[in-house]
């Protein structure tokens, strides 16, 4: 209650600092190169990249250094890898939804996920975030036969340099309230788990634009997904 009442008597700073941070903060690319592969060899694995400009690879220069390469990178020792990138930057929960409700039916062993961060900034609701993440989990565990879902918590944006204050506490806050009813939803899914992983709040953790991950934190994020597939799907 506190939070709402701070943050509506805030609401006109909060907007205009919203509108600056748009309009200075450099728009970096996503990362080049391919956004499908196969590679390895042993058990079969297929795998999906769900999700926004940090899963699109902004803050590198390519895929190889983004969380797709660093990802396959760590499973083709293990597996025969079958994976695509499915990101776009800007990209919500409730446009990520309507991607896999218009897709053709696809098989995959494993999804990861990265979104939250725009539905942050965009002001949805709590209770429609959690309505979108329930059907993306029903929609991947059905539609595409996915075995294992891996939700990535949102970031602690009250650490992003890009972002002035007050509106840096009051996303932070935000996305923690994000990542709080997640750990919730994830515990009555069997077959869906929330990665263990938070950025670095380091310099060299952050992408140039004060806002993105960089290339040491692509590698950190993979490093412990890999981890939680493995576990998930025992290759060789």
């Amino acid at each position: 209650m506190f939070y709402r009442l701070l943050v509506l008597a805030l609401s006109p700073l909060l907007l205009m600092q919203g509108l600056y941070v748009r309009v200075v903060t450099p728009r970096l690319p996503e990362a080049a190169g391919a956004r499908t592969g196969e590679a390895g060899a042993g058990p079969a694995l297929r795998v999906l990249i769900l999700g926004d400009s940090a899963a699109a690879g902004v803050g590198t220069d390519s895929q190889q250094h983004a969380l797709s390469g660093q990802l396959a990178e760590r499973l083709v020792g293990h597996y025969r890898l079958s994976w695509q990138l499915w990101a776009e930057n800007g990209r919500t929960s409730g446009q990520s939804v309507a991607l896999l409700e218009r897709h053709p039916p696809e098989a995959f062993d494993t999804v990861l996920i990265s979104l939250g961060v725009n539905d942050v900034t965009g002001g949805l609701s709590l209770n429609k975030w959690l309505r979108q993440q329930h059907r993306l989990a029903e929609l991947l565990l059905g539609k595409f036969s996915a075995r294992h879902v891996i939700f990535t918590p949102l970031p602690p944006m009250h650490h992003f340099p890009a972002l002035p204050q007050p509106l840096r506490w009051a996303l932070g806050m935000r996305a923690g309230q994000f990542n709080q009813a997640l750990r919730g939803f994830i515990a009555d899914q069997p077959h869906c788990s929330l990665l263990a992983f938070e950025l670095p709040i380091q310099a060299e953790f952050i992408a140039s634009d004060g806002f993105h991950p960089s290339a040491m934190t692509y590698a950190l994020w993979a490093e412990m997904a890999a981890a939680t597939i493995k576990y998930k799907h025992p290759g060789r």
